[in-house]
């Protein structure tokens, strides 16, 4: 019997403390079930932290880094360009040498500092190209774009960014979710309306210490206070200040955790961010208090807000640890509410998104 031959695949993506760990996470969850497809997959990246490269390795894909530029030549003008650490032209170059051993079916990109003038140079490394974005502020030359936000104006908003010919994939039914939320899914029933365990989960980095504030917020809570879990990456910048914060006030913390979809099976409501770990909270029916941390993630939560899926608090640079406690006695208070909020949030994320986009691409081969 003759072996099957892998179908090679390369991601570009970056992450860090400036970045964040969503657009590897989203991009890791994507090669893992294209892996399983039959898909081969190196990822391309610059400057990665040690464990998180360890963890893409350790996943059994392959992964090059791309060597450090000097800072004189960052350049470009992209509202994101100063993420790239160097210009688009030097980025297109190094990732064209890390792609240059063997032809690649597809190559995928997940970065908000490089556009068509890198895109372009890049289909000579591969048959296609796949874009995932969710700003929509910049032109792309790509065969697919994915963009799995929720937004009013979903199709209309990459008219004149991408090829006419390209095929759009927009919307929650297309957000790249790993195995164990549509698993978790398929056993657990809408919240109870009951505020037992809260967890706190601000994305990988929290550059701002918002989960500081949220902390102090909880610890106001009036007796019967609900059990706690705080959900921080190894990379936090207040790592320690965050441990001391959860030994005083006894709750639990958790860094760097891979426990993360059964976390949100056990807890009652979530204090989130409105980045990509919001399509996990939705999948799980997880009732959400939402911080927006950037500017990106403003529309996303005004999106889910008007779906019924969450509590939107808005801006985080606003957000004191009263607004918090505020929140959690209003839904401790209001059972109904948070029934209202898990059925609205489960219906808008179904888990099964990254089949969708593994069908897409490998219907093209």
């Amino acid at each position: 019997m003759m072996k099957r031959l892998e179908i090679p695949v390369a991601i570009r993506v970056d992450a860090g403390l400036q970045i964040g760990t969503g657009h590897l996470m989203r991009t890791l969850t994507l090669a893992d079930a294209l892996r399983q497809k039959g898909a081969r997959v190196r990822f391309v990246s610059r400057d990665l932290p040690l464990h998180l490269r360890q963890m893409l390795e350790g996943k059994g894909h392959e992964f090059i880094e791309l060597p450090a530029g000097p800072v004189t030549e960052v350049a470009g003008d992209l509202a994101h360009s100063h993420w790239l650490n160097v210009c688009q032209v030097r980025d297109a170059e190094d990732t064209r040498e890390a792609l240059s051993d063997e032809s690649w079916e597809w190559l995928v990109v997940d970065h908000y500092a490089l556009d068509a003038r890198w895109e372009c140079p890049l289909r000579a490394c591969a048959h296609r190209l796949l874009v995932i974005d969710d700003l929509a502020d910049r032109t792309h030359d790509c065969d697919m774009l994915l963009d799995q936000n929720l937004y009013p104006d979903m199709e209309r908003r990459y008219i004149g960014k991408v090829p006419v010919t390209a095929t759009l994939l927009l919307g929650p039914r297309y957000a790249l979710l790993r195995d164990e939320f549509p698993r978790l899914r398929s056993v657990r029933a809408t919240r109870e309306g009951r505020v037992g365990r809260v967890l706190v989960i601000l994305g990988g980095n929290d550059t701002h210490n918002h989960t500081r504030t949220v902390i102090h917020g909880l610890a106001q809570l009036p007796a019967p206070a609900p059990a706690v879990d705080i959900v921080i990456g190894l990379q936090h910048p207040a790592l320690e200040e965050i441990k001391e914060l959860c030994r005083r006030h006894d709750f639990r913390l958790h860094v760097q955790t891979r426990d993360v979809a059964e976390l949100m099976d056990a807890a009652d409501l979530a204090i989130g961010a409105g980045g990509s770990t919001s399509w996990e909270r939705c999948c799980a029916g997880l009732p959400t208090v939402c911080i927006t941390q950037a500017d990106n993630q403003v529309p996303i939560a005004r999106g889910l807000e008007a779906s019924g899926a969450i509590v939107n608090l808005g801006d985080g640079g606003a957000l004191s640890a009263e607004k918090i406690r505020d929140a959690v006695v209003a839904l401790i208070n209001e059972p109904g509410r948070v029934v209202a909020l898990s059925r609205s949030a489960q219906r808008l994320v179904d888990g099964l998104g990254a089949q969708r986009v593994c069908e897409h691409i490998l219907s093209l081969i």
